[in-house]
């Protein structure tokens, strides 16, 4: 991994000549992601990072913290205990510098010694199942991360809306697979990141496959076509 959005975050964060990223999928076209954005405060996050942020009680686990600004409204305007996990080594890098006291550059399939209270998944969070193939092993992990009476709070996109219709009102998805399993590429300063499969899931696909994994679900908020999900222990 070149790890592409930890160099765009990190030269961002140092003044270093940073430039916005372009990101595609196997169903759009490219697109920029100014990087400005990954560093927002709370009063400029959508209402569902919001209400998940507000939602957040205990020990806080941020998956996919990126830049580190969940993490950061928690730790220091909730003061909450958070530690901040991301893949990307540069990104948490900027999480330490920018005063997050825990943050750890690992997979979340490979963290392990603690449980938390809430674990959040925010920005799409069920991406980083990948696809239906694997979700199972992916909340099989969340669950064993999850204090007895922990949460989850996770978001996602129902992405149908992005597919054509047919003249009698019928959505033309591809016949093999989950519409929403996608390959997601990101391009920073002439580079490519080789493709990673990303998942966007519909709730009712969710609330399946977490009740299969032994956890109760509801739906927190609706926003358009996304929504933001709480998952607790049966």
């Amino acid at each position: 991994m070149k790890d592409l959005m930890g160099r765009a975050i990190r030269d961002y964060f140092y003044n270093e000549d940073s430039k916005d990223l372009q990101t595609e999928t196997s169903i759009s076209e490219l697109d920029e992601l100014p990087v400005a954005y990954l560093f927002r405060d709370f009063e400029e996050m959508n209402k569902i990072e919001k209400k998940a942020l507000k939602l957040s009680s205990g020990k806080v686990l941020d998956i996919g913290a990126g830049a580190g600004s969940h993490s950061l409204y928690l730790q220091n305007e909730r003061n909450l205990d958070v530690t901040a996990l991301d893949i990307s080594p540069k990104s948490i890098e900027v999480c330490q510098s920018r005063g997050i006291k825990k943050a750890v550059a690992q997979n979340m399939l490979e963290f392990s010694g603690e449980t938390f209270d809430t674990i959040l998944l925010l920005m799409n969070g069920t991406g980083i199942f990948q696809s239906l193939n694997v979700i199972d092993i992916y909340l099989k992990k969340l669950y064993s991360l999850l204090n007895k009476n922990g949460q989850i709070l996770i978001d996602s996109t129902d992405i149908l809306y992005m597919f054509d219709q047919d003249e009698d009102g019928g959505v033309l998805i591809p016949a093999n697979g989950y519409y929403g399993e996608l390959d997601y590429i990101i391009h920073y300063k002439g580079e490519s990141e080789d493709p990673i499969k990303w998942l966007y899931l519909d709730f009712n696909t969710l609330k399946n496959a977490s009740e299969n994994n032994g956890f109760k679900i509801e739906k927190v908020l609706q926003d358009d076509d996304s929504y933001l999900a709480k998952l607790t222990k049966k």
